[in-house]
């Protein structure tokens, strides 16, 4: 509501889900898309909008786009025209945020000229850091992992009072013998308040490991048991949420700082100020460079070297790190995102999530692994009282409450997650037209909950077509098998109201193909011409019929 006395406003968005704005942006978005705001409402506005996207997705940076169009209509005066950053550019959103920054800077210092006496900060100087860490007397009482301790909870868990939820089981669903490890984990989450349905995603707070927490330490020459405190530099600046005062550099490092993931640029930037070793320096320089990107992306991005393995490279900067600058340094760690995988329905107070061990070699020498699958694979629960902080968010797809809908589900490998949630939840409720297309790469290697999808299909709740692609000469995937079976599809799609929904795909090329099926089957048994298919399949897709959930 303030927006309209605001002079001067920089807009940086992402998009989400199909073409969504993120969670703390809808409801601003509601309100800029009021029908009755006035056409001139923003008409003393100067503005600029910068959208981070990946262009492997079909609505690349179209929360950008349309904000950008939206502010232009209702008068705002825009500095530059929209700039799309794209994360499958060789130097992510860096190679359109560099150029558009200079220009944007030019523009507000014409029209915002500097008040007398003030001078732009040099790039040679310093800033100071966000917050200042003051240590506490060694003999000080010790916080204890205050983060991990079950609590009642005040209200509905959430990424600022997570739920300790504790691991039951954790289960390898993949032959030793397959190259890929993908595990069935089941949390119990009595008493948290959690309720989900189907389609809905478990948020998980992942940390590192011990091994990683004490190579940094010894690194930076810190002290794991050290207690200390925050102050912010700057009166009004909130203090980070997640981290508990006072607060040891063990759980500051272990559950807070993101030491395995890639560094970037901005990173390079500050360790150079702090470099007494002039070799090292000049290289940190040339990485925050913008001449040095394509260097900084062969010796960072494609191996995908880590934050930790870097501070390795640099040991000289490395021990000169103030300890307060570790949070402006280095990024905190971002929770992750899992589709669940059961139902409340038939497994109560229960969530399980299906999860690839994420592990690929590049030409570094030690194999990369994922933060977060590779912590919660380590769990055991039968060692203890293993906990893992969780909360639960509305998922991109909602599945038919009308029992007489038929579902037409595509979910090759881990992508069967919410389709096994939503067959639970449909059992339990007495629904049977489900439709599964599920692919892998051999039966008798990862065809996930094998047992579980027999059974339904002999009760008569499944409909199963699966394909693996590697059982024989020709590879079998999932859209040779929609084709097939068009029939059954076009029949449930055209008489029966079905809905279609497809996830999981790892790469949106995968997505293209199962769409390229569909509207094959809407050629062939619908009599349809190639660009009609094409405009139903849109149609099926805006009317909430045909809904997809896929990652690049």
């Amino acid at each position: 509501a303030s927006l309209i006395s605001e002079p001067l406003v920089v807009f940086v968005c992402a998009t989400t889900g199909q073409g969504d704005p993120p969670d703390n942006m809808k409801m601003f978005w509601r309100f800029l898309f009021r029908k009755n705001l006035p056409p001139g409402s923003l008409c003393q506005l100067d503005y600029a909008v910068l959208g981070l996207g990946d262009s492997s997705y079909p609505k690349f940076n179209f929360v950008a786009k349309k904000l950008h169009k939206r502010v232009l209509q209702l008068g705002g005066n825009p500095l530059l025209p929209v700039a799309l950053g794209d994360d499958q550019h060789d130097l992510g959103a860096d190679a359109v945020v560099d150029p558009w920054l200079l220009a944007l800077w030019d523009k507000i210092l014409a029209l915002y000229p500097l008040p007398p006496g003030l001078e732009i900060i040099s790039p040679d100087v310093r800033l100071p850091p966000k917050y200042i860490l003051h240590y506490l007397a060694e003999d000080s009482p010790h916080p204890d992992g205050g983060l991990l301790r079950p609590t009642a909870p005040r209200a509905v868990p959430s990424e600022l009072h997570p739920f300790a939820a504790r691991v039951v089981s954790n289960q390898r669903v993949t032959a030793e013998s397959h190259f890929q490890d993908v595990r069935l984990i089941e949390f119990d989450v009595t008493g948290s308040g959690i309720t989900f349905s189907a389609g809905d995603v478990v948020m998980i707070q992942p940390q590192n490991c011990p091994e990683d927490v004490q190579q940094f330490c010894q690194l930076l020459r810190l002290d794991p048991d050290r207690c200390f405190v925050l102050k912010p530099t700057e009166p009004g600046t909130s203090l980070p949420a997640l981290l508990p005062q006072p607060c040891t550099i063990r759980h500051l490092v272990t559950h807070y700082l993101d030491i395995s993931c890639v560094p970037r640029r901005s990173f390079f930037e500050l360790l150079s100020y702090f470099s007494t070793n002039e070799l090292e320096r000049e290289k940190l320089q040339e990485f925050s460079s913008a001449q040095g990107q394509e260097e900084l992306y062969s010796y960072c991005n494609r191996p995908r070297r880590t934050t930790l393995e870097a501070l390795w490279d640099f040991p000289h900067t490395t021990c000169a790190i103030p300890p307060e600058y570790l949070l402006d340094l280095i990024p905190r760690i971002r929770p992750r995102a899992f589709s669940i995988a059961s139902s409340l329905l038939a497994h109560p107070d229960r969530i399980q999530i299906l999860m690839a061990v994420v592990r690929y070699k590049t030409r570094l020498s030690k194999p990369r692994r994922g933060l977060c699958s590779t912590w919660l694979a380590s769990l055991n629960p039968e060692q203890g009282d293993v906990r893992v902080p969780l909360w639960v968010k509305k998922g991109g797809m909602k599945f038919p409450a009308d029992p007489d809908t038929p579902v037409i589900m595509i979910g090759p490998g881990t992508g069967v997650a919410p389709f096994r949630a939503a067959v639970q939840e449909r059992v339990a409720q007495g629904h049977r037209g489900n439709c599964l297309f599920f692919g892998c790469r051999q039966k008798s290697k990862d065809f996930y909950c094998q047992a579980e999808w027999e059974e339904l299909v002999t009760k008569g709740f499944l409909t199963l077509f699966t394909a693996f692609s590697r059982d024989q000469e020709e590879k079998v995937y999932v859209q040779h098998r929609i084709r097939e079976n068009r029939r059954l599809v076009w029949e449930l799609l055209s008489s029966r109201n079905a809905r279609v929904y497809l996830a999981g795909l790892n790469c949106q090329r995968d997505a293209q193909w199962e769409s390229a099926a569909l509207q094959s089957v809407l050629q062939l048994e619908g009599g349809l011409s190639p660009s009609e298919a094409e405009e139903h399949l849109t149609a099926l897709e805006r009317s909430q019929r045909f809904q997809s959930e896929t990652w690049s």
